[in-house]
């Protein structure tokens, strides 16, 4: 009776360590590709200062407007919400290319 109890435990401790283990992630467990794909680089010269590089490097990725993108989806954006905000950036960036165009009109 005692051999059949200590194998019964035996067997119960195997199944629950393998059913344990099967959720675990694997040691090859690589995290998922995100669209947020950034590859910017910055080239600092012999005796250039760490702070110019830095400021280069942000200006960079201001242009590259993936800040932009990780603002919008840091909370829950539903899709009348996207629109309203498409359009209001629409008007921003329209707003911005005439004043350039004016400026640049009027450098001549």
């Amino acid at each position: 009776m005692a051999k059949l109890s200590f194998l019964l435990s035996l067997l119960v401790a195997a199944v629950v360590a393998i059913s344990t283990s099967a959720f675990a992630p694997t040691s090859s467990f690589q995290r998922p590709a995100t669209s947020l794909d950034v590859r910017i680089k910055v080239v600092v010269g012999d005796g250039e200062p760490i702070e110019s590089a830095l400021r280069r490097f942000k200006r960079e990725i201001n242009k590259s407007g993936h800040l932009m993108d990780l603002r919008h989806k840091r909370y829950f954006e539903n899709s009348q919400e996207k629109k309203k905000r498409k359009v209001k950036e629409g008007r921003l960036r329209r707003k911005f290319e005439r004043m350039q165009r004016r400026r640049m009109a009027n450098r001549v």
